[in-house]
Formats: C-alpha cells, structure tokens, sequence
C-alpha cells in the first residue's frame, strides 16, 4: 500500500457563520499536529461555501489571509452532497497540480463539516491507519455538550456506544483513499445520506474500511437542521420521544 503524501481536509457550509471559525481553527491544529509529526506529508483546507448569504465567506477569507493552507470554492448546491462532492473534486484537481497522479493512492481526502470540532490528532491517526492499509477511515461524532440540551444528550449517549468497529457513518468525520473515492463514484449529489450511500459503494468495490472511535469528533447539538434526514433531523425525533421511552 502506497504512503499518504498530501491530505485535503474538505468542509461543505450553508450559512455557519456562528460555527465556521471554531471549525476551521480546530482543522488548523490537526493540520500543525500532522505536519509536525509527519512533515513529508502536505495538507490543505478547502472550504465549499454553498449558497451562503451571511458571513461564513467572510470568516473563509479572513482565515484564508492568515493560513495559506485553507481556500475556499462557490457553490450553488444547496445541497450537502453536491458541495462535498465539488470541494472533493477540487482538492483533487489541486493535488494533480501539485505533482500526484489525479485520484492518487497517495492522495487522503479528509471531509468533516462546519458545525463540528475535531479532535487534534484527527489527521495523524487517519494517515497513520491509511499507511496500514486503510481505504477508508469511519470516525465516530457525539453532540457537543456545550451546546446540547442535557436530557437530549443523556438519550444520545444511551442509544450511542461508540467504540472500535462500529457501525456508523458520519460525514462530518470521514476520510478515503483518493483513489478508492474515484472508483466508488465520489459523494452522490444528495440532500442527505450522501455519506452513507459513498461507503456502501466503497463497500461494494472491496475497500478497506476502518471504522474507529479513535478521533471522535464532536458536532453541534443543535436541531434545527440543515440537511433533511441529517444528524440535527435524528436528534429533533430524540428529543421528541416520551420520556418512557428513554429510561
């Protein structure tokens, strides 16, 4: 198996201004953490800005200014799987640019999402697992808790037990070979379930998955959501539920 050479961290926004400047931060730390440990290995930050109106291209640019590792794409999606899909395709036609092969085995795809923080290791364990074989890495997210309600975190985490070989996909926490993510077709141009649908396709092909709650990150717990059948949707129906059903 061919050793990671470049890692491209792709984050979809709608409208996260509030968000976006903590998510990137946190991105910023892996990345530093990365090329401490591994300074052979690239990384870049690219931001898929989908149809905002308020100020997340602002809070891009700003950062954009301070970090020359983070850039950002227009899109007009409305769509979490449209703009995954196009700011994944742009990393890839960048790292082509840089010197490797398009969808190269050398080339890691990290995709998280602006409402989320991720761990600082994020990056280093998912190249590390990549270079042990991994196609695809499958971490594991739990609401944060400075934003969630403490009743609906309580019913998440009696419904969640997260740990090694799980069994859940996130796209806010999901990194791919890039060669495996050109053969499975890349995200499909879907509302939601966009993540769910790129691993069985990986699944289908024979890649090999590593899910892991090593680098679990943490999203926002918040229930208004921005993408039909997503996350913010699945924790409205929890804090829905009676009480009784909870205990």
């Amino acid at each position: 198996m061919e050793r990671i050479r470049q890692v491209a961290v792709v984050i979809p926004v709608h409208n996260e201004e509030q968000l976006l400047s903590g998510a990137l931060a946190a991105v910023r730390e892996a990345a530093d953490v990365l090329q401490s440990h591994r300074p052979d290995v690239g990384a870049s930050i690219l931001v898929a800005l989908d149809s905002c109106i308020d100020g997340s291209a602002a809070v891009t640019a700003q950062m954009a200014a301070e970090d020359r590792r983070i850039s950002s794409l227009q899109v007009t999606f409305r769509s979490v799987g449209g703009s995954r899909r196009a700011g994944n395709r742009a990393a890839l036609l960048a790292s082509y640019g840089q010197g490797l092969p398009y969808a190269s085995p050398q080339l890691w795809l990290a995709n998280t999402d602006a409402d989320s923080s991720v761990p600082g290791h994020w990056l280093l364990r998912q190249v590390e697992l990549a270079d042990w074989g991994a196609d695809a890495v499958l971490g594991t997210v739990e609401p944060d808790p400075a934003g969630t309600e403490s009743e609906l975190l309580r019913r998440w985490h009696a419904r969640h037990r997260l740990g090694e070989d799980h069994a859940h996909v996130h796209g806010a926490n999901l990194g791919v070979r890039a060669s495996a993510y050109a053969l499975a077709g890349g995200f499909p141009r879907l509302r939601s379930h966009e993540d769910r649908m790129l691993v069985d396709r990986l699944r289908k092909n024979g890649a090999a998955l590593w899910p892991t709650d090593t680098i679990r990150v943490r999203t926002s717990g918040r229930t208004e959501a921005r993408a039909p059948q997503g996350f913010g949707t699945y924790l409205l129906s929890l804090a829905r539920e009676p009480a009784a059903l909870n205990n």
